[in-house]
This record gives structure tokens, C-alpha cells and sequence, in this order.
């Protein structure tokens, strides 16, 4: 959505599950206004929270246009099936976007299996099982290749409606939601195994003048243990998120940022409908 919005409107890392929320980027030109909706993964739920996200990515078959299934060149579709049943029930235009296709090099194709083309055509011929009456189109997001042509097809695609936003409007979401995020992705980036997903984070001061931008946020964690390992040892951890995250947001705003950030305990809060709901996690 980065690309085809052109700004940087979600986070985006390396690791799954980056996405809890669904955000919308809006494209305005003078002959068009294009609303772009990124849920999160399609995953099976462990907890509730996982159940939210899941939530999301199922509320955008209900009221889309036109659906893009994001997958890419080393995915197992058997995962997805419940998913993917539903998406083969659908009656909107469905474009079926095989990402990552730069890494198909003929080193990584498996031995005896020849060039990165015929590895290519065999996804493509597997996903085209799987989903026959989708358009199947392979991209590279990253080096930009296909987007163009997808972004063509997906005008072609639209139906023709009054615009939903003002034309100045790039995104549904306000300025704390992207605070926020910026912050995760830098957990993300610098925690291993389960700490990125225990963590929540809540901008509770946002504070703006001509010049500079004032924030206090705070990082929730499940656990004690939790809690040091994000400090870490005389509060370097916390400093180098903290540090990365005040350059991102001074990117992001353009403006001086002064970020002060604290961490709490909310124990178990991912399986608590109560947290979720005041975390935002409500789908409806």
C-alpha cells in the first residue's frame, strides 16, 4: 500500500503480525480519489488479540471493491484455506499479487527445478488452482516492479463513485494512531521472539506548535520480565528506541519532537476483551 499510496502510511518490517490494524491510504487526483485498505495477515488465532486481527482482514471482504490477496514466492496457501474459501466466494474483481519476485534468482529455485521462471510459472499455476477466477499478477513492491501496472488495472477495476474523503486527506487515522506505530516498529526491529508481540503502545500526550511537537507515550508489556527486558540493562534498550523513534517522527512530521516514554504492565492484556477494546482492537 506504501508504494501505490506513495507515502508511508503503514509500518512495515520483516518479521510477521506488523499489522494489527487496518489502515486506510487514500491516492487523490484530479480525476480520481482511490481509498486503499491494508489488514493485517490472514493468520489462525492463538488469543484474542489475534482474533481482532483476523477480524479486520475478514471486514475487508464485506464492503471492497476490489480485493488484493498479497502473497508471495514462498508462502504455503494450505495455511490460508478457511480464508481463501471465502475470497473464492467472492464476486468483486479479485487480483491475486505475487510478491517478492526479485528474490527468484536460479540459485534460490530447488535443485532440479531449473530457472526462476519455471518456479514462477509453478506458483503461479498453483495459486491459479486455488484461486481460478483471480487475476494473478507478479510484482515487486520493493524495486517498484508491476506497481504501475497495477495500479492501472485497479482504476480499470474501480466502480465509478462520489469521492469518500476530502482530497487533501491521505489517511482515516490521526497523528497519535502513527506515533504509536512508529514506536512498534522500532520495538519490532530491536526485541526478538515474543516481546514485539506483547507490546502495546499509547500515545497519552500529543502536544503541537508551529515549531516542535511534544509526546509522552507508553509501552504496555504482559510481564515484569517483560517490562526490564524493554528497559534493559541502565535503560540503554529504552534509549535506542527511543532514539530511532524520535528520528522517524521527525521525518514523519517534519518538526522538532521531544519524546519521553514509559513502560507498564497490563497483565495478559492481549486476551483481555476489555484491554483490546480500549487498545482500539474493535473491529466494528
Amino acid at each position: 500500500m506504501n508504494q501505490l499510496v506513495g507515502e508511508r502510511i503503514s509500518i512495515a518490517t520483516f518479521k510477521a503480525q506488523t499489522t494489527r490494524h487496518r489502515i486506510m491510504g487514500i491516492v487523490n487526483t484530479d480525476e480520481m480519489q482511490i481509498v486503499f485498505s491494508d489488514t493485517p495477515g490472514v493468520l489462525k488465532p492463538n488469543y484474542k488479540l489475534q482474533e481482532s486481527m483476523l477480524a479486520f482482514s475478514e471486514s475487508a471482504l464485506k464492503d471492497a471493491d476490489v480485493l488484493l490477496y498479497v502473497t508471495d514466492v514462498v508462502e504455503n496457501p494450505e495455511k490460508n484455506m478457511d480464508f481463501l474459501e471465502k475470497v473464492q466466494k467472492m464476486t468483486i474483481p479479485v487480483l491475486l499479487l505475487i510478491n517478492k519476485i526479485d528474490s527468484l534468482t536460479p540459485d534460490s529455485s530447488p535443485k532440479g527445478e531449473g530457472s526462476s521462471q519455471f518456479k514462477l510459472a509453478e506458483i503461479v499455476e498453483k495459486w491459479h488452482t486455488l484461486l481460478p477466477n483471480a487475476e494473478i499478477l507478479p510484482i515487486s513492491a520493493k524495486n517498484k516492479f508491476g506497481t504501475d501496472l497495477l495500479l492501472k488495472r485497479i482504476q480499470e477495476l474501480l466502480p465509478e463513485s462520489p469521492a469518500f474523503f476530502d482530497k487533501d486527506q491521505l489517511t482515516d487515522k490521526p497523528a497519535r494512531f502513527f506515533v504509536s506505530e512508529i514506536i512498534r516498529e522500532k520495538i519490532l526491529l530491536y526485541y526478538d521472539k515474543e516481546i514485539p508481540y506483547s507490546v502495546e503502545v499509547v500515545v497519552e500526550r500529543f502536544k503541537e506548535d508551529d515549531r516542535q511537537i511534544h509526546i509522552n507515550a507508553v509501552i504496555y508489556v504482559e510481564r515484569d520480565s517483560q517490562k526490564g527486558i524493554i528497559i534493559g540493562h541502565q535503560g540503554i534498550a529504552l534509549k535506542k528506541v527511543s532514539t530511532e523513534a524520535r528520528k522517524a517522527l521527525e521525518k514523519f512530521f517534519d518538526k522538532h519532537i521531544y519524546l519521553e516514554i514509559f513502560v507498564k504492565v497490563d497483565k495478559d492484556w492481549r486476551s483481555s476483551k476489555r484491554e483490546l477494546d480500549n487498545f482500539g482492537y474493535n473491529p466494528e
